[in-house]
């Protein structure tokens, strides 16, 4: 039966209320006669402007402490569809920075390469007060290649982003014949010669975080989570928590659904959208997955929240070593996530939260099987 959202508080309906007054304000959304009582969401901090709380990434030497929301910035002019101009997203960026988020992910396969130069560009004028996480790809070398090839990564993202020393760099993908201690093994050189201050693996199962993590302490891992993808809480997550090791949700409003501004009638045709070949976002799997946008929607409007501030509170609160990097190209987006700092989810409403959406099962894979292959756990 085709799914239907009613008087939900959308993204785009928070954002035609308040978008004028958040720069100072985070005000939720008015509720209707008909709403049960708010649970409290009094504010876990008093966030002023220009400032977020923090978090810390990673624990001793491998410690990096950055704003409890990070921006990612791929989809500004990649893998997203349309966007604004580049300078409308350079401004955008520098407003992310003078509004307190200190924790920027790019990476060397966006565009390639245009997405670190945007980046190195943006945030230039910052640089003392912001740390860039940048990833690598490495299919190709051989094992009398890999280090040299690494290093020429390393070599072209300083010079990308405009900056003398990376402070998180990933392995975007562990797809070398490498062993992970050698490629580890190759991290704690470019650590004690100064090219990178931390170190990072993206999408990488537990054996193998604990693998490199043993060679040299592991910053942070990166990979997909949100509440339609919870395959990282049975091992990775537990793995990183025990370790010290930080946490870092991409796609943590899982490409934008996660909203509610998506519905089966969306196309992703313009050329620089990957997620027309995902299986998760045909019109099918949309008008399916979309009883699901209507649960957080449920519970945002007993508590003065939207969509997208119930899905990014719930990972707030899934650890306090989870720093997600939602994206966006438009200011009144970012400052509905930085709104969600605000909010704090008791054990009782993750209960009721995990519980609704736990009963709708999720329709479509997140990945093709050509883009899951380059996924080794």
């Amino acid at each position: 039966m085709k799914q239907t959202i009613h008087s939900h508080v959308s993204r785009r309906n928070f954002l035609k209320g308040t978008a004028a007054m958040a720069t100072t304000l985070c005000i939720p959304p008015a509720l209707g006669n008909n709403s049960p009582a708010a649970t409290p969401a009094t504010p876990s901090s008093h966030r002023h402007a220009g400032t977020l709380p923090t978090r810390v990434l990673g624990t001793g030497a491998a410690a990096l402490q950055v704003s409890i929301l990070g921006l990612g910035m791929m989809g500004m002019n990649y893998h997203r569809g349309y966007h604004p101009g580049r300078q409308a997203m350079i401004d955008l960026a520098r407003q992310a920075a003078e509004k307190g988020v200190t924790f920027f992910d790019t990476a060397l396969g966006y565009g390639p390469y245009t997405n670190e130069e945007l980046t190195g560009e943006a945030l230039a004028p910052f640089k003392s007060q912001v740390a860039i996480g940048t990833k690598f790809y490495d299919a190709e070398s051989t094992p009398s290649t890999l280090e040299t090839n690494i290093r020429s990564y390393v070599e072209g993202s300083l010079k990308r982003l405009n900056i003398e020393c990376i402070d998180l760099y990933y392995l975007h993908r562990y797809t070398s014949d490498a062993p992970i201690e050698e490629i580890a093994g190759i991290f704690q050189k470019l650590i004690t010669e100064g090219k990178i201050k931390h170190y990072g693996l993206s999408e990488v199962s537990a054996t193998i975080i604990r693998r490199a993590h043993a060679v040299q302490p592991v910053t942070a891992i990166q990979s997909e989570y949100h509440l339609m993808w919870r395959e990282p809480e049975k091992e990775v997550l537990p793995t990183c928590q025990e370790l010290g090791i930080g946490f870092v949700p991409y796609s943590p409003v899982n490409r934008g659904f996660l909203t509610g501004a998506i519905n089966e009638y969306t196309r992703f045709d313009s050329g620089n959208d990957n997620r027309n070949i995902l299986p998760r976002f045909t019109p099918e799997a949309i008008r399916a997955n979309t009883r699901i946008v209507e649960a957080l929607n449920v519970f945002g409007r007993t508590r003065g929240m939207t969509i997208t501030q119930v899905a990014q509170a719930w990972l707030l609160a899934k650890g306090d070593n989870i720093v997600p990097i939602p994206g966006t190209t438009k200011l009144s987006h970012l400052e509905e996530n930085l709104c969600t700092t605000d909010f704090t989810l008791s054990p009782g409403d993750i209960r009721e939260l995990e519980a609704a959406v736990s009963g709708i099962p999720v329709t479509g894979d997140r990945y093709p099987a050509s883009e899951q292959q380059r996924i080794r756990q």
